[in-house]
């Protein structure tokens, strides 16, 4: 029998309403709540910096409580057309959030998230969407959230290289929500087409 008052993750709690696996199977919301908790770590934190600081709500930490939330989400137990659950998503509603909670978490398929995914250390100091190559020009390309990077054109300046981008992202997301738009929590639909890409992002 499992011990129902030792901390999962040093965080969270499992009660024992709910199991935790079925068929010597872990349960797919109890997988997405031990990765929502580790994310909260320390530990987690070395080894993927852009999450430092990350916490989770006071009901989050509860298992019961969690479970019983994913049941009443659009989207959970979703799969995308390649056979891909959907994903726990914390910053879609808020940009930046990085507090998991009731309020601003949504399930949404991989291919959202991967859209709003920010490769940070792969720019340098240059505008997101944007390098710079040997022929001293400007490149702009964005990846359309299917694996594959489109290229943009090349540009003079970093300037003109990130409006491409930006035109170009903005446009997609509009349209990949709109795809999705029956299928989504109508809070991510709104995000998604209100998004504006940022230089700095």
């Amino acid at each position: 029998m499992r011990n129902s008052n030792k901390l999962v993750r040093g965080i969270g709690l499992n009660g024992m309403k709910y199991p935790t696996k079925l068929g010597g199977k872990r349960l797919k919301e109890y997988s997405l709540w031990q990765d929502m908790l580790e994310r909260c770590t320390e530990r987690f934190w070395n080894r993927q910096p852009a999450y430092t600081g990350t916490t989770c709500s006071e009901n989050f930490k509860s298992f019961e409580y969690f479970y019983e939330w994913c049941q009443e989400q659009v989207g959970f137990g979703s799969v995308d057309d390649k056979g891909c659950d959907w994903q726990l998503d914390k910053d879609i509603l808020i940009d930046g959030n990085k507090h998991y909670s009731e309020d601003t978490c949504v399930f949404v398929p991989r291919r959202v998230n991967l859209l709003l995914i920010k490769r940070n250390s792969k720019r340098g100091s240059l505008p997101i969407g944007v390098s710079f190559n040997k022929s001293s020009k400007f490149i702009a390309q964005c990846h359309n959230g299917t694996g594959k990077s489109i290229f943009l054109g090349s540009f003079n300046t970093p300037q003109e290289a990130f409006l491409a981008y930006k035109t170009f992202k903005e446009a997609l997301i509009k349209e990949v929500a709109n795809e999705y738009r029956t299928q989504i929590d109508p809070r991510a639909y709104e995000a998604l087409m209100n998004y504006e890409v940022n230089e700095n992002d």
